[in-house]
């Protein structure tokens, strides 16, 4: 045996590959199923694994920014509107007494309180001159025209105020309605008396409600006379503004009449 022990050497079985052939083998093996593998996953990317053809699924995918977040808000609607007018503002100076008070700037100095009283309430209200184009066709839930009486002595009595609605209205319904809630709120917040019996055709023909719109109620209210009620009219503006604004709120709100 050429000298080689039989112990150490053997020969191998016909068909048995030798141990390093077999872990050869074994690499090539799993060499080719990690190609294999590798190529599958390069070839089969998400998008050919899934198609997505719902809309919906692929709003939900998209990164949160590129989502809509926020809804379009609304216009705020136009706050009510109201209606001062201011006796002789713009035109002329109406009763000027002999100490130089002048009956304008009465009207005006209440007419403005009243104004900004309503307007702390919510409501667009406009300051409006005895000549203002705005009054062409002028719609808004009321129109309240502030005039003062005579300076002169009337007698004893001539002390109070006076309410009449527009004869041109087309809802003397609701004109006789506002009427009827300044009579009463004037009264309770002024203390003044009211005096039916000296509401004149004039105060309800006042001309300027020719031009304003029909469906608008309005009322003239005289505050006070600048003789004997003088003290009140240059002392207290604010209360007697206030007695108008309430007069009106009453009317909008629909507040009880006694």
């Amino acid at each position: 045996m050429n000298g080689q022990n039989p112990d150490t050497h053997q020969a191998s079985k016909p068909g048995t590959p030798s141990p390093p052939m077999n872990a050869w083998r074994a690499f090539q093996t799993i060499a080719a199923v990690a190609i294999l593998i590798a190529t599958l996953f390069t070839l089969w990317t998400p998008t050919s694994l899934f198609t997505v053809n719902d809309t919906n699924l692929q709003l939900a995918i998209l990164p949160p920014e590129e989502t809509p977040t926020t809804m379009p808000t609304s216009l705020p609607s136009e706050k009510p509107r109201l209606g001062i007018l201011v006796g002789h503002w713009g035109k002329d100076d109406g009763w000027i007494c002999p100490d130089g008070v002048r009956e304008v700037d009465i009207n005006l100095r209440i007419g403005t309180l009243a104004q900004q009283e309503l307007a702390r309430e919510g409501y667009t209200v406009d300051l409006l001159q005895e000549n203002d184009p705005r009054l062409i066709q002028y719609q808004a839930l009321a129109l309240v025209s502030v005039h003062t009486d005579s300076c002169d002595f009337l007698g004893d009595t001539a002390s109070g105020f006076k309410v009449a609605p527009a004869l041109a209205s087309l809802q003397p319904e609701k004109a006789a309605v506002l009427t009827a809630c300044m009579i009463d709120r004037y009264a309770n917040v002024t203390g003044l008396n009211y005096k039916y019996n000296e509401v004149t055709t004039d105060m309800s023909s006042y001309h300027p409600f020719d031009e304003v719109n029909s469906i608008t109620p309005i009322i003239v209210i005289e505050v006070g006379y600048l003789n004997l009620d003088r003290q009140i009219l240059t002392e207290k503006p604010d209360l007697l503004a206030f007695g108008i604004a309430s007069g009106v709120l009453c009317y909008i709100r629909g507040e009880p009449i006694p």
